[in-house]
């Protein structure tokens, strides 16, 4: 059977069925494409945003890990910036105590020159005052220097007669008594040894 429109009409009949087919496909799949891209959109956005919030949630545990570790290094710095400060006072008394001490031993060396050279001294000038006793003691008669070298210390007697000469000491000696001679030959020949 033929188709009562004519050729134009078919045409336009075939047009209107394709749009008609067009707009029916339009309304029919345009909300279920568009609520397929709204899901997968909505998905999409679900899963980056759970990946960010696990992202930030480790980025975030990093970054306090990293917060606290340099806030534990500026401490540790801290504290050694302190303990050098420390050091520095320390170092700086040590070194002024040492500077005391230094001054204290030159001013120490310096006083025992002179107390060595006063020693010196007085051991030269008691030497002399021994030797002029000695003349004295030789010039007197053995009996009486015998008497007076008695009632001396040990060492002065020893002394006095070593600057003697050997025969007027031998003769003095033969005056005084023979422990008296022992003790001083005694401190003689001790202060020989030493």
């Amino acid at each position: 059977m033929k188709s009562p429109l004519s050729g134009t009409a078919k045409i336009h009949s075939i047009n209107n069925n394709y749009y008609i087919d067009m707009i029916q496909n339009t309304f029919i799949h345009r909300p279920i494409t568009i609520a397929l891209f709204t899901l997968v959109l909505s998905q999409t956005a679900i899963l980056s945003q759970a990946a960010d919030n696990y992202s930030s949630v480790e980025e975030r545990r990093i970054e306090n890990t990293i917060i606290e570790e340099r806030a534990k290094i500026r401490k540790e710095r801290e504290e050694i910036d302190l303990r050098k400060k420390e050091l520095k006072a320390l170092e700086e008394g040590v070194d002024k105590k040492l500077a005391e001490i230094d001054d204290k031993l030159k001013s120490l060396q310096v006083l025992q020159g002179k107390i060595e050279t006063l020693l010196e001294e007085k051991a030269a000038v008691e030497q002399k005052k021994i030797e002029s006793l000695a003349k004295i003691y030789e010039k007197m008669t053995p009996a009486k220097a015998a008497l007076a070298i008695t009632g001396l210390e040990q060492q002065l007697a020893s002394d006095l007669l070593e600057k003697m000469k050997v025969k007027a000491a031998a003769k003095i000696l033969d005056q005084v008594s023979k422990q008296k001679t022992s003790e001083i030959s005694t401190t003689y020949t001790t202060l020989q040894i030493e």
